[in-house]
């Protein structure tokens, strides 16, 4: 008998074959949802099964006991952060430059500007060092409640009037935005907006070789009286989703003339990036989880540390 598996993802382009029914299973049929928002709390969904979830939010559950949904440690969303900053062309062109100035976050907790802060920190700007403003993006982002309990007056704030952050850096009131992606226009050639660290492809992969990996911020989560029923379950999705990337990355290499200079970029990946930097499963993000789960910590997000087993107990 076939299990019925109804996951809600965002529009990864690498899950297309999965989407397309290109990615198979004998055990597991996976009815993918396509979502522009992460789902709130898969364990308590009615429309879902499994979905893509915030590590930083799957982390949270874990400290407060809540055991409904199981994380995999099949990282969909990673990505380097050091692209994330950005600012005015007139703006500063270092991240220690950053010391004292206004920076715009668009959630506290999310995943990506923990990982984004560790970085930035790392050139001696940490959370003390700088004034926050958690906000918006853009116009056409909703106003919602981004500092998740956080706040500190004078220290951590709520964007002024919640106008859209690009509004506020643009005018100046922000010397720079965090944000995992880039606003509308922003590669136009007179967006008026660059990154902060204008080569951050070279400081990208000095980070890389420095710690040894690509930081995830998403996960899938599955709720867990699923896994309890039909243990297996874990370990097929899982490598469905692997086998969807895996034959988009092989697609692409043949199809790249989509894009005029996409061989030159696919060539530097190869020579850049280590064999298996997506590599799903324990063994390949040991590291990776336990500097997440610090971060965490340090940055004040999570009472205490917790442990790769505390994380993922049905893995260790």
């Amino acid at each position: 008998m076939t299990l019925t598996l109804r996951l809600a993802l965002r529009d990864w382009d690498y899950m297309t074959p999965l989407v397309l029914g290109e990615v198979t299973s004998d055990r597991l049929k996976v009815e993918v949802d396509r979502v522009g928002t992460l789902v709130g709390h898969i364990g308590r969904d009615p429309d879902h099964d499994a979905a893509e979830m915030s590590f930083s939010r799957y982390t949270q559950m874990r400290l407060d006991g809540d055991d409904s949904v199981t994380g995999i440690p099949n990282f969909i969303m990673r990505g380097f952060r050091n692209r994330c900053v950005i600012t005015r062309t007139d703006g500063p062109t270092s991240f220690a430059a950053l010391k004292g100035a206004r920076i715009g976050v668009t959630g506290w907790r999310d995943s990506g500007n923990t990982w984004t802060r560790a970085v930035v920190a790392r050139d001696g700007v940490g959370v003390e060092d700088a004034f926050w403003y958690a906000g918006r993006l853009t116009e056409a982002h909703p106003v919602t409640d981004r500092l998740d309990g956080f706040g500190r007056p004078g220290r951590i704030e709520a964007c002024p009037g919640e106008r859209p952050m690009v509004e506020l850096l643009k005018e100046g009131f922000l010397d720079a935005v965090f944000t995992p992606f880039m606003p509308a226009g922003f590669f136009a050639p007179d967006s008026g907006m660059r990154q902060v660290q204008q080569d951050f492809r070279a400081a990208e992969k000095a980070y890389l070789d420095e710690v040894g990996y690509v930081p995830g911020m998403h996960l899938i989560g599955i709720k867990s009286e699923i896994v309890e029923a039909h243990p297996w379950v874990m370990e097929e999705l899982s490598a469905m989703i692997d086998r969807s990337q895996l034959i988009w990355d092989e697609k692409r290499q043949k199809y790249a003339e989509t894009t005029p200079w996409m061989f030159d970029e696919l060539r530097r990946c190869k020579q850049d990036l280590p064999a298996g930097w997506t590599d799903s499963g324990l063994a390949a993000n040991e590291k990776m989880i336990n500097d997440f789960a610090r971060e965490l910590h340090v940055q004040g997000i999570a009472p205490r540390q917790l442990s790769v087993a505390d994380l993922f107990p049905r893995f260790v």
